[in-house]
């Protein structure tokens, strides 16, 4: 059995808080990434930020060889769509938010005003029951209650069409082995390579290669962000660490989403987008320093910013490592804190085994 390790300091895991409770929605990233940038620049040589908001520290950047860790910053929100005459909101998805968990939640609009809070109303059971079918929570049917009685009510608080919406929900630590609250997807990422820019400048590790920390906006809408930021860095390898789900809770088909679980480590996965040379130096990396793994296979595509890194500039030997994740798209997402020492452990470790102009071509 390997020795648990722990590579999260008190100071980082306070930078782990603050990060997942300020807002990043998709397309409005800016707080976020502020709190990003904050925690690396001690770490890094160099920093810069495009014109959508992805973010880039870089250590070596007069190196000609360039290697991406790469996560995305974005959290799925809502926006505002159709303010009633009553002063109710209807809204539209900003990203893969999840319908059925809205009701009685607690939510965030942010207007030029600034924080204005309201609550996703239902109807209560009483109303519900007899009669009509009960009528599930449906992206027509939820709503938005702010405590106005008219739209100008509304209105003069500053909301309007556009405006986001975010989920209220922070971050805890569940029974001292979990971390758990939105965002987690992709968050935890940041956080991750983060912590690897950290151990490679406190252990003052010399790199044969330019490295840049990358955390890419936009994911939850299609990968938009990663596209444009492969097209400035122009890398040869990209190391992306995204999430994947834990299967063991119930209600998942294993057939169908395979048999992964939280706190049995990283996840590596085999797909299309996965340059297998990359793959099999990532896994050699874990073998070699006992980090257990588990393995998922993807179909066309991985899902992930992975896919738009491969295929980006001629083609990015890529390579995607996991992080299981419980509940995702809800708002207590829940990840085992041993698997995220083990994945901030294999990035680390295999940036150390990479060595400058790695060719990872399948014929030589």
């Amino acid at each position: 059995m390997p020795k648990k390790l722990n590579h999260i300091t008190k100071k980082s895991e306070k930078f782990l808080e603050k990060y997942l409770n300020t807002a990043s929605p998709t397309g409005f990233e800016t707080a976020g990434q502020k709190v990003w940038l904050d925690y690396i620049k001690p770490y890094v040589d160099d920093y810069f930020v495009d014109t959508y908001g992805s973010a880039v520290g870089v250590i070596n950047p007069k190196a000609d060889y360039k290697v991406v860790i790469e996560a995305h910053a974005d959290e799925i929100s809502w926006f505002v769509h159709y303010i009633t005459d009553q002063g109710f909101i209807y809204l539209r998805r900003n990203g893969g938010s999840d319908h059925q968990i809205a009701p009685s939640k607690r939510v965030n609009i942010h207007t030029d005003k600034g924080i204005i809070k309201a609550v996703f109303g239902w109807p209560a059971i009483h109303t519900r029951l007899g009669g009509a079918k009960e009528q599930p929570p449906k992206t027509d049917n939820i709503f938005l209650d702010c405590g106005c009685s008219s739209k100008g009510e509304v209105e003069k608080l500053g909301i309007h069409v556009g405006c986001v919406v975010t989920y209220e929900d922070e971050f805890m630590i569940l029974n001292k082995k979990y971390y758990v609250g939105r965002a987690l997807d992709n968050r935890m990422g940041g956080f991750m390579i983060a912590e690897v820019a950290r151990l490679l400048k406190e252990n003052k590790d010399k790199l044969p290669f330019g490295l840049y920390i990358t955390n890419a906006v936009q994911e939850e809408i299609g990968l938009r962000g990663a596209q444009m930021i492969a097209e400035t860095i122009q890398p040869n390898v990209a190391i992306v660490t995204d999430v994947c789900h834990d299967t063991n809770t119930p209600m998942i088909k294993k057939i169908v989403e395979g048999d992964l679980s939280a706190g049995k480590g990283p996840v590596l996965t085999y797909g299309p987008a996965v340059q297998n040379n990359l793959l099999k130096t990532i896994i050699n990396t874990a073998e070699k320093n006992k980090i257990p793994f588990q393995r998922l296979a993807a179909s066309r595509s991985t899902g992930t910013d992975t896919d738009a890194f491969a295929y980006s500039n001629k083609g990015v030997a890529s390579a995607l490592i996991s992080l299981p994740l419980r509940y995702m798209h809800t708002t207590v997402e829940m990840t085992a804190k041993d698997d995220v020492n083990a994945v901030i452990d294999l990035i680390y470790k295999t940036l150390k085994d990479l060595k400058s102009g790695e060719d990872f071509k399948y014929i030589k």
